[in-house]
């Protein structure tokens, strides 16, 4: 009951704070639903565009096919009428946020609701208001369905709005549409940006391993410079906590790193201690998910252990540098080296054997730890370019939120 009363109390001042000139009203008030069915074997439907749901882009509402792509024979189930007059409401997960504004007319599936705005309201003034996220919140509140959650139009429509008169509408919609054009323009260059700092490793490492040097690197199979040990197989018996010794599975193996959040435990024989035990300077290569996935073992945890999904590499008599055996098989895993089209099962995996038989190029060992660390670091500026990024392109993806939450709150 205090929440309840709380939320009203906010409402209530809220609602005291509205600009001069502005008024609470409902949905409703200022639009109807226009269900003007159109069936799909009918000549009107030959001639209309056809709309679902996946031609409409979450948030930004814009409509990925137009009459030019030609009608197809879709829509096979009853339609609605639409045209430029209309703001396209999707029902169906209206979290995804699609509401479009077309520019032609055409007919759409039953899961969009045209919406007719009325007398004294701006079109895309109602557009901006349906997409911010106060209505996308207060409709999944009033969802039906758990699965596939659709909107309840009917009580969509007894939704309070904050109104402003016509030409401060217009204003605002101007105003919006400028905003979301330099939001889009930032949203592209940074996704550009993201991919290309993305694109970074496989650039290094290609560098390195695909280059004139490389190719006078004398070869040897991966058997020949380390011990390959599976790890241990993982079964009822094991979990008895008779001797619980931490573990690492694959989920524990990251590129160049352990996430060691999550590590579990399960009994060791003191046979299968000597066996599994981890040591300083171990490689440990993901045998199933990502193949190839790997990372130098630095003693993090004092004693540890390895599950069979992981191969465990000891490089022989100092023949290579684990760093450069790992940095070499990222570069394989980017490449698609582990994959098998000749497989019997789609789950990529690479066993023992394969692993074993992998040849790779072995330069000096003082070429190798120069090479490891000039990779390592690279990788490491990557990541940083890339987390920086990432940042920043979620900041930019929570402007539009940011700035229809102003609009409607009348300070712009």
């Amino acid at each position: 009951m205090s929440v309840n009363v709380t939320a009203e109390l906010n409402r209530l001042q809220a609602k005291s704070q509205l600009p001069d000139g502005w008024r609470w009203t409902t949905l409703g008030d200022v639009c109807k639903q226009h269900r003007e069915i159109v069936e799909p074997n009918s000549k009107v439907a030959e001639k209309l565009q056809y709309i679902s749901l996946e031609h409409v882009e979450s948030n930004t509402g814009r409509i990925l096919r137009q009459p030019a792509d030609r009608v197809e024979d879709e829509g096979k189930s009853t339609t609605f009428a639409f045209d430029s007059r209309h703001v396209l409401y999707g029902k169906l997960r209206p979290y995804l946020n699609k509401v479009a504004l077309p520019e032609f007319a055409g007919r759409c599936t039953t899961e969009i609701i045209p919406l007719l705005p009325k007398d004294g309201v701006d079109r895309e003034f109602l557009c901006r208001l349906l997409r911010r996220s106060e209505t996308v919140e207060a409709t999944m509140r009033d969802k039906t369905g758990s699965r596939m959650p659709r909107a309840d139009i009917d009580k969509l429509m007894k939704l309070e709005i904050p109104l402003p008169p016509l030409a401060e509408q217009k204003r605002i919609a101007g105003l919006l549409k400028q905003q979301m054009v330099a939001v889009e323009r930032a949203r592209a260059s940074a996704e550009a940006q993201l991919q290309t700092a993305e694109n970074l490793p496989s650039a290094y490492l290609r560098a390195v391993f695909i280059s004139p040097e490389a190719q006078a690197w004398p070869i040897k199979r991966l058997k020949d410079v380390c011990e390959i040990q599976l790890g241990k197989m993982l079964s009822p018996k094991s979990r008895t906590g008779l001797r619980p010794r931490p573990y690492l599975r694959n989920a524990n193996v990251q590129w160049n790193r352990f996430d060691l959040s999550g590590v579990l435990e399960m009994d060791f024989s003191e046979v299968e201690e000597r066996k599994f035990a981890l040591r300083r300077g171990d490689l440990l290569v993901c045998e199933g998910g990502e193949p190839g996935r790997s990372a130098v073992w630095q003693g993090e945890i004092e004693p540890c252990f390895f599950q069979k999904a992981l191969h465990r590499l000891r490089p022989i008599q100092d023949r290579v540098n684990p760093s450069f055996v790992m940095h070499r098989l990222w570069l394989g895993a980017n490449e698609s080296e582990f994959s098998n089209s000749h497989a019997k099962t789609t789950i990529a995996h690479l066993p023992a054997v394969r692993l074993a038989e992998l040849e790779i190029g072995v330069p000096p060992l003082s070429d190798q730890r120069r090479i490891a660390a000039q990779l390592s670091s690279q990788m490491a500026s990557a990541e940083r370019l890339r987390q920086m990024l990432t940042e920043q392109l979620d900041a930019i993806n929570k402007l539009p939120a940011a700035l229809l939450r102003r609009a409607f709150n009348g300070e712009v």
